[in-house]
């Protein structure tokens, strides 16, 4: 085994730079003679744009243009189309109504742009901005999915007849209401899945060259996904994608909802070539508060089935996604596609039946933030899973184990599609609950009343969908993309690696993850490999990083490139020590003829690549590179058990987070330390949501949150020592690295473990609902109501 290869807890090799201050962000990128732009946004969530006066901005010194939708218009721009469009259950097409980089006609949510300012500081495009005049007739807005399909309500897009996008069902509603009508218990449960706003520590920013002479169109972004917006983009402008070069530099935190095409990467591509002269936005954090995707907002109806033992006998789930104005790149698949696969969970259940409604609303699109569908699929297994053992008088914990699907199961499939390749959920829930000394708590929660204090245990089981989906998969359920990735490997004279992926890093440790798996494959050090990421130019096409896909998909791709590099070298080698290539075995960076002494170190063979002086150039040519591409045949499905406690002081209603504890199997771990930096954040997010975070619009659609004095996000202060473990005993069994996603764990669980421990808290109050976040003031009332004669 490598030192530093694969399993290795190595520090991140890319976290000197940026500790010393030498990050290269799109904000910090020099451009001569760039040209500064400024958006202007709609005040009002739905109104007609009767016009536009750009003429008082164009007074203003410095500014230098003023574009807006007719100007985008007239040069034939357009819509931005969203990369995956699903069927309804009919069989017909989602709606799809269209989306202008600038507002054409009509406003459909505050902050949607209707201009655009560009001028030769930074100072004169904001004067410029505040100086242009927008007429509007204000119009009904629709906040939320329920008011929005309601009889009679304002419609919002005329291909969206009722406000509907689509009808999304799954699953076998025959069967499940067989099962229910012969079930001993029918428990039933209605839930708010809070809608979320991103806050990455760095808000977006784009930059746009114009194409001059051989240089091409070029889009520098804060993007997960370069590959996904030079396609996009070029297919707004009419380009062919060869036109365009998209740069993603380093980024500063993604989510998810930075790997979506916006209108200002559209915008800028358009001005660029429409003033030829760079121009560039960087989004301030209030404008970033109206201008990125938010997640989440699903209103769900939940009923389960049980046997008189407490058996899961059938699953019906009914929800409401808001989609927001318009549908976003991938806002239609996440609600739909992906939240309906995971309704399964961890659990046995026969039958399942889920329909999804994605509904058009004034509110800023929806689409991926960090588990994208996942949380949302979790949270309702787990608070059924309470809530039915409250019900049966069944200890949650035993309720949870008569129902986990048992590893002789695997591979699972499950009622609704997914097959489960491995797993041992009992062996993770039952190691959680010894990490957390549940069988210890009672003592604890008594020890907590005697000083006034209410405490409780929260736990929670999940499964992912890593990777998002194997292309023929995807494509079924109407992607317009593929999901797979590739990897290139030149092997330098010297022995040096490079290696490009179509993956992006921006936070994962890519550049330290992927090293790890070269340095494994090829017995290369650390030190000689470069890892280049995020230039549609350099590195082969690819999709980009979500989903928890790049070490699951792009670490097996790039393992499909080391075999390659391999393969040939053993033809060099073969050669160099007049042996047939099958007898050439590679290992800890030597060639060799097997069981002999005779080796040739990997540097060497290297050298005899590019001094070809004594090799048969009619069967080897020169060099050592290659690329690989990898879709995966199937779904890596991550899974793990989570537990924690809290501790509630029925004075103030502020909970406490004392003990967080998760296990995890992530499939083969690449870097323990990475991995587990992953785990905690994503437990981090999910606390933000179970306790804090909250986007909330008034009844005429304006932002009530819209800056950190009013959207909470959680503070080092607010989180207990994180334990948690990885499980490396179920490796994925159909991808070459063994390895499953990570990198959205925390998120998915940690939502559903808190309210869990939370209401388990309050149950002595007779409180049995609560709706995140769980703010000090809700568990306030509900403890004030429960205590009131």
């Amino acid at each position: 085994m490598h030192p530093a290869g694969i399993g290795a807890p190595l520090r991140r090799v890319e976290d000197p730079a940026l500790l010393r201050g030498q990050g290269r962000y799109v904000a910090d990128i020099d451009v001569p003679g760039a040209l500064h732009c400024v958006m202007v946004r709609s005040p009002h969530a739905h109104a007609r744009l009767r016009k536009i006066d750009a003429d008082p901005a164009l007074r203003q010194p410095g500014v230098v243009a003023v574009l807006t939708g007719a100007d985008m218009a007239k040069a034939q721009v357009g819509p931005m189309r969203p990369l995956w469009a699903i069927r309804s259950a009919d069989g017909s097409p989602m709606a799809e109504p269209p989306r202008y980089a600038l507002a054409r006609d009509v406003v459909r949510h505050m902050g949607e742009p209707v201009a655009a300012v560009f001028a030769e500081d930074a100072a004169s495009a904001a004067d410029g901005a505040e100086a242009v005049q927008g007429e509007y007739e204000p119009l009904p807005a629709l906040m939320d999915a329920h008011t929005a399909i309601a009889s009679g309500a304002t419609q919002l897009h005329e291909a969206a007849p009722g406000n509907i996008c689509f009808r999304w069902a799954r699953g076998d509603e025959k069967a499940v209401a067989a099962a229910f009508a012969g079930a001993a218990h029918v428990i039933e449960i209605e839930l708010c899945n809070n809608r979320l706003i991103g806050a990455a520590i760095e808000p977006r920013a784009v930059i746009a060259v114009p194409a001059r002479g051989h240089e091409k169109l070029t889009l520098l972004s804060s993007t997960q996904v370069p590959h996904h917006i030079r396609r996009m983009v070029a297919e707004q402008l009419g380009l062919p994608e060869s036109a365009m070069r998209v740069i993603a530099p380093d980024v500063g935190g993604g989510f998810g909802y930075k790997g979506k095409l916006y209108p200002e990467e559209s915008l800028l591509a358009f001005a660029a070539q429409y003033l030829q002269r760079p121009v560039r936005w960087t989004a301030t954090r209030s404008e970033s508060f109206i201008a990125d995707n938010q997640g989440r907002d699903h209103r769900t109806r939940a009923e389960l089935a049980l046997d008189r033992k407490g058996g899961f006998l059938a699953l019906r789930v009914r929800t409401l996604a808001n989609l927001g104005a318009y549908v976003s790149t991938f806002g239609a698949a996440i609600p739909s596609a992906i939240y309906s696969a995971l309704l399964a969970g961890v659990y046995q259940t026969p039958a399942i039946s889920v329909e999804s409604i994605g509904v058009f609303t004034n509110t800023i699109p929806t689409d991926a933030y960090r588990g994208a569908g996942r949380p949302e699929a979790c949270y309702v297994l787990e608070r059924l899973a309470d809530i039915a053992a409250d019900k049966l008088k069944i200890d949650r914990a035993e309720i949870r184990r008569r129902n986990l699907v048992p590893p002789t199961a695997m591979p699972y499939k499950t009622p609704i599609g997914p097959i489960y390749d491995s797993g041992n959920f009992p062996k993770l829930f039952e190691r959680v609950l010894e990490l957390g000394a549940y069988q210890t708590f009672e003592p604890r929660r008594s020890s907590a009343k005697k000083r006034g204090a209410l405490r409780g245990f929260g736990m929670a089981c999940y499964v992912e969908s890593s990777g998002v989906a194997p292309t023929r998969f995807a494509g079924a359920l109407g992607a317009r993309a593929g999901f797979y990735e590739s990897a290139s490997i030149r092997v330098e004279p010297d022995g040096a690696v490079r290696a490009a992926l179509g993956t992006h890093n921006h936070g994962q440790g890519h550049a330290t993850s992927f090293a790890q798996i070269l340095a494994s494959r090829l017995g290369v050090a650390i030190e000689q490999i470069t890892i280049s990421e995020g230039d549609t130019d350099l590195v082969p096409y690819g999709t980009g990083t979500f989903g928890s896909r790049s070490i699951a998909v792009g670490g097996c791709a790039l393992d499909r490139a080391a075999d390659k590099i391999i393969e040939k070298g053993k033809l060099i080698a073969g050669h160099l020590l007049e042996a047939a290539p099958g007898d050439i075995a590679f290992a800890d960076g030597h060639f060799a003829i097997a069981g002999t002494d005779r080796v040739l170190p990997f540097a060497e063979v290297a050298r005899a690549a590019y001094v070809p002086h004594n090799l048969p150039l009619d069967k080897i040519e020169p060099g050592l590179q290659d690329t690989a591409v990898y879709d995966p045949p199937s779904f890596a499905f991550s899974n793990g058990a989570h537990a924690c406690e809290v501790e509630i002081d029925p004075d103030t209603g502020v909970i406490a987070l004392v003990g967080y504890w998760a296990v995890d199997d992530v499939g083969t771990v690449i870097n323990p330390m990475i991995v587990h930096g992953q785990v905690q954040g994503g437990i981090a997010q999910g606390a933000g949501q179970a306790l804090l975070e909250h986007c909330a619009y008034d009844a005429d659609g304006q932002l009530l949150s819209g800056s950190f004095m009013d959207y909470a996000l959680p503070r080092a202060t607010d989180l207990p020592n994180l334990i948690g473990e990885c499980d490396e005993t179920e490796s994925c069994t159909h991808n070459p690295l063994g390895a499953k996603g990570c990198g959205e764990a925390g998120a998915i669980a940690a939502p559903a473990a808190i309210v869990s421990a939370a209401l388990d808290a309050l149950h002595p109050l007779g409180v049995r609902d609560l709706d995140m976040p769980l703010t000090p003031e809700q568990i306030w009332r509900r403890i004030y109501r429960a205590k009131k004669p």
